[in-house]
């Protein structure tokens, strides 16, 4: 009677967490995890890499990435542990390069308007300033683009990440199409406002890029 008792209870706890989960429309998942709970198999390895990556990432740190092939990046609990260190490390330097990025952008613009106005005198400073921003820039993508992976996928609607990273598709367009105009910009007044419209909006999207990342 005891044991029956017992059964039934367990039945009964299984079919409330089941009802539950079809409530939240995610019985899949949380299917997997009543499994997972009720069973002793320890051979059950958890989803290690995220579904959505950058290019560049899956390149470096996909399942078959080139870094797979050195042993202290081995696809395992522990190592993944040491990669999300390495990201974070990445990211913060991401961070702090690119907001000394918009401040060379801020006096880049400074010196452009007064170049624009006919100052020849600050061209030699203002092409070092461009080389100084265009350092920065790049290495602060690159930093982003090559850095491991989070370990779970970004959750479903808008994100504030998600808006920082259509952002920089605007701003990476931007600034290249800057550099592009760049030489053409000394010689012909059209390609010189095409070159400065692509210059403030790159600033203008890089910088709303880095705001929008706080929130």
């Amino acid at each position: 009677m005891k044991i029956m008792f017992k059964n039934l209870l367990i039945a009964v706890i299984i079919f409330l967490n089941y009802s539950n989960i079809i409530a939240q429309n995610d019985t899949t998942k949380i299917q997997d995890d009543l499994l997972s709970s009720l069973s002793n198999d320890s051979t059950a390895t958890p989803e290690l890499l995220p579904q959505h990556m950058f290019p560049t990432q899956r390149i470096l740190w996909g399942k078959k990435g080139l870094m797979r092939n050195i042993n202290y990046f081995k696809l395992t609990p522990e190592e993944r542990d040491k990669e999300l260190k390495i990201r974070r490390v990445m990211l913060v330097s991401h961070q702090i390069i690119g907001s000394l990025t918009s401040l060379g952008m801020i006096a880049q613009g400074i010196v452009g308007a007064k170049l624009y106005n006919g100052d020849r005198s600050v061209k030699d400073f203002h092409e070092g300033l461009a080389a100084g921003v265009d350092i920065g820039y790049f290495t602060t993508a690159s930093l982003s683009l090559f850095a491991p992976p989070r370990m779970l996928s970004e959750r479903k609607g808008f994100s504030s990440i998600k808006a920082h990273k259509y952002l920089a598709i605007l701003h990476l367009t931007s600034m290249i199409a800057t550099n592009i105009l760049a030489d053409g910009a000394e010689h012909s007044e059209q390609i010189r406002k095409w070159h400065r419209a692509a210059a403030f909006t790159a600033f203008g999207s890089f910088l709303a890029a880095e705001i929008v990342i706080k929130f």
